[in-house]
Order: structure tokens, then sequence, then C-alpha cells
């Protein structure tokens, strides 16, 4: 009866082996030596204790910390790898703005220097045959007249720092219309823009200090929005603006 008894134990215990290892192999004896003893031999808090043994939940305080901290590890992991991918993302579209807007630009002719007009018909020529998106800044001057030296200077120094606004230069003896152009007149601005005088400025060196530099003509002209955005000005803050998100 026992060599049965102990038989048909045999046969559960190697039926429910669950084949998991050296751990997974003592867990099924702990729980083959629970099921093999006589229940009513075995006081109630030794059975508690078998049963805790021999489950797997035992162990399951580690091993659970231990999956919820791999599972963390890979979330956490997920997320870094989204903000990255986020960043690479408006790195990309900030880029394609600024070669958008450096297009924009870089749209039409490019100048880049002061042209000097030698006769009315270019001067009338400049303004009728320039692309109507064209700014043209045409100054009026004379020689050894106060202000037009500096204006000059001036202009130079704009006409490379906004290369798509076309800077000129000419005499009032030589515009044909001398006698609209008196000296007590001078210097002159003229803006034109598709054809069409938008802006006129007449003694306009009276609008700066006795000595004047290109940053003071810069503004002024921009007091009354006649100069496009810098690009270089354009260019270096999208380069900031990516190097912060980097």
């Amino acid at each position: 009866m026992e060599e049965a008894k102990s038989q048909s134990l045999e046969e559960d215990f190697e039926g429910q082996a669950t084949h998991t290892g050296p751990k997974g192999v003592i867990n099924d004896w702990r729980k083959f030596k629970l099921e093999s003893q006589d229940s009513d031999s075995i006081p109630p808090s030794k059975k508690e204790i078998l049963r805790q043994m021999s489950s797997p939940q035992s162990r399951n305080g580690k091993d659970s910390k231990e999956r919820v901290s791999r599972k963390m590890s890979i979330q956490e992991y997920e997320l870094i790898h989204k903000e990255k991918e986020d960043e690479n993302c408006l790195r990309k579209y900030r880029r394609q703005c600024m070669q958008d807007m450096h297009q924009k630009l870089s749209f039409g002719p490019r100048y880049g220097f002061v042209y000097e007009l030698e006769t009315g018909k270019q001067f009338l020529e400049t303004i009728e045959k320039e692309l109507k998106i064209t700014t043209i800044v045409v100054h009026i001057y004379e020689d050894g007249i106060k202000g037009c030296d500096a204006l000059n200077s001036s202009l130079t120094c704009l006409a490379a720092e906004y290369p798509i606004v076309k800077f000129c230069k000419i005499k009032a003896s030589n515009t044909g219309a001398g006698d609209r152009f008196s000296l007590d007149v001078l210097p002159t601005l003229l803006i034109y823009k598709g054809g069409e005088l938008i802006s006129n400025f007449i003694s306009v060196a009276e609008q700066f200090a006795e000595e004047f530099f290109a940053g003071d003509v810069e503004s002024f002209l921009n007091e009354y929005g006649l100069l496009p955005e810098r690009e270089v000005h354009v260019l270096e803050h999208t380069k900031i603006e990516e190097e912060d998100v980097e």
C-alpha cells in the first residue's frame, strides 16, 4: 500500500515538474514534499511556510521589482529616444525654414555695391527697368557738400549688407534736372520700387549728428520700413535657435 502511494506520488511529481532549471526543480521538490506528507501531521503554520516556499510567488518580491525596473528602463529608453527624434525633426524643420528664407532673400538680382549713374538717362532706365520687387536707393549729391561724402560711405557699407537692394548715386548736375536739386537740398535720398517713388528725403544729413555712420543711416531707413531684413541677421538668428535646441 505504501509502495503504491509512493509510486503514485512520484508519478504526480514527475508529471507536475516544470523543468525550469535548478531553481525550478527546487521549487517543484518543495511542492512535492508538501503534497506527499500527510496533511493531518503538519501544523497549519508549517504548511503555510512550505506553501509559500514551494510557490513561485515566494520569490516574486525581488523578481517583480526587477521586472518593473526593467519595464521602466525600457519606457525611459523609448521616451528618451522619442525626445531625440522630436529634436531632430525640429532641427530639420528649422534648417528648412532657414533655407527657404535664404532662397526668398536670394531671389532676383544681387548687387552688393553702389552704382555710379552718369546721366539722367541712366537714372531713368535704372528706375524703370529693374524688377518690381527691387528696392532702389538713389543718392543725389555733389562733391564738397556737407554730409554727401559721409552718406556715400554709409551707403557703400549698406550695399554690402543688403545685396538685394540696389544702391545708386548720381551728381545733381548729371540728372538733367539740376534746378530741382539745388545745393541747399543736398544730400537727397530717393527711394523707388516698381518704378514708383515711395520716399524722398531732402537735406537728409540734417537727420543725423555732425558725424554719422552706416548704422545711423540704416536705423533711419528702417524707421520707415524701407529696408528688408538683413540676410546675415536671419541666418545667424536661425543658427542660434538651432544651437539652443541641441
